[in-house]
């Protein structure tokens, strides 16, 4: 066995339970020209993802079912109420890495085999046990994040879901019947939220922060609130050569300027801001623009920070806009509060996570990406457990996690499960 900072004991049968699950899935969506991930909602490698999925399971005697969002859920023993749900998700956004959601269900299914092997369990157990794979949570191809969560408790209206549209026009609704699925069911699942007792989320930390702390794991404590804001930008088109600047109504400007003012309001907020995605009309490299569209993504400690970062930078937009004379309008697409996790489920998080002393050595962090778990935590206890990426980057091909604490994450699950699910105690 191999120790590592934490004083969490890496088993060399954890360690094969993990490359069993996790180098299957490795070539699904992969792109081999970026190296990045194309696992897009509805699509044939989410697909392709989903019956890895199944095949997982099966291969646990773990019965699958699919709710009426998409979500899928392998059950370990018999489904029911107080269940202890733990998992992630499949998709990524274009040109993601590979930790980035499959790492929380490869560790899932890893844990059930490392506590089943541990203990011969035979299917005894005081409460059900799940592994959940949501639904597009990266929002990658209909522009919502989170749809399957959201979908599913609530907050996501199910006719404005079946009418997102992807990059080629594409309905939500149709890419789901597509790939087999009825959309005519989407909303709200009260039967699926009634059934979670608890929920953990695995993670690859999107930031440095363990890294910095030198530590392999370390828990949730919150998620920081979180918009996503279409801003467009309108002018007038005209030739790029002949066009006196003074003469310009030019959109593009206006953007230019907001950007660069969108990053100095959030440095001083100590905040977050990103426009990372924008759209050009008539997109001619010799024209003038007529419209730019632009999409911000900001977050920030609190929810009153956020609105204040957010108004600030829509109302220098405007008054950039009535020097530049072109017009902007704003809106708000999605936002999500600040997101507290449930207290006593992440203390014993933590505890399976390290040793006795684990609440104060188990760094306990904020996080400023958005999970599904924290669209859960305002129905369910709900709780998060990182694993620290040493590159520091995410959404990128270049994040990655070393095996040897993806497999502290296994060990810290197969604890929190034997603790938590199992009769009597397990010994890991």
């Amino acid at each position: 066995m191999t120790t590592i900072p934490g004083s969490i004991v890496v088993d060399p049968e954890a360690a094969a339970a993990f490359r069993a699950l996790w180098e299957p899935l490795l070539p699904l969506g992969r792109d081999d020209r970026t190296g990045g991930y194309r696992r897009f909602a509805w699509t044939a490698a989410d697909t392709a993802c989903r019956e890895w999925f199944r095949t997982a399971a099966a291969e646990r005697g773990m019965d699958v079912e699919v709710d009426r969002n998409g979500n899928l859920w392998a059950w370990w023993g018999p489904p029911g109420p107080d269940a202890l749900v733990l998992g992630s998700h499949l998709d990524s956004v274009p040109d993601g890495g590979a930790y980035d959601g499959p790492l929380g269900i490869v560790s899932a299914f890893a844990a059930i085999d490392v506590l089943a092997s541990a203990t011969h369990r035979s299917g005894s157990a005081r409460r059900p046990v799940a592994v959940v794979a949501f639904a597009d949570e990266e929002g990658a191809r209909f522009g919502v994040a989170c749809a399957g969560s959201r979908l599913m408790t609530g907050t996501l209206d199910p006719d404005r879901a079946r009418a997102l549209t992807d990059a080629d026009g594409t309905t939500l609704a149709d890419a789901m019947r597509d790939a087999g699925h009825d959309p005519g069911h989407l909303g709200r699942d009260d039967a699926a939220l009634a059934r979670i007792g608890g929920l953990v989320e695995l993670h690859v930390e999107q930031g440095r922060h363990l890294v910095d702390v030198k530590a392999a794991l370390g828990v949730a404590t919150a998620i920081w609130p979180h918009g996503r804001y279409r801003f467009t930008f309108t002018g007038e088109a005209n030739h790029a050569g002949t066009t006196r600047l003074e003469d310009r109504r030019d959109p593009m400007l206006t953007y230019a300027e907001t950007v660069l003012a969108a990053r100095k309001k959030a440095r001083l907020a100590d905040a977050r801001v990103t426009f990372g995605r924008v759209e050009v009309e008539p997109n001619g490299t010799n024209a003038v623009p007529s419209t730019v569209r632009a999409w911000l993504d900001a977050r920030a400690a609190d929810d009153v920070a956020l609105s204040d970062l957010v108004a600030s930078i829509d109302r220098g937009a405007r008054e950039r806009a009535d020097r530049d004379g072109t017009q902007v309008d704003v809106v708000a697409e999605s936002v999500s509060p600040v997101v507290a996790f449930e207290p006593s489920l992440s203390a014993r998080l933590a505890a399976a996570a390290g040793d006795d002393d684990a609440v104060t050595r188990v760094p306990q962090i904020p996080t400023q990406a958005g999970h599904d778990a924290g669209v859960l935590a305002a129905h369910v206890p709900a709780a998060m457990l990182f694993v620290r990426n040493p590159s520091g980057v995410s959404h990128s091909p270049a994040e990655h996690a070393d095996q040897a604490d993806c497999v502290a994450g296994v060990q810290a699950l197969a604890r929190f499960l034997a603790a938590e699910a199992l009769d009597g105690d397990a010994l890991l």
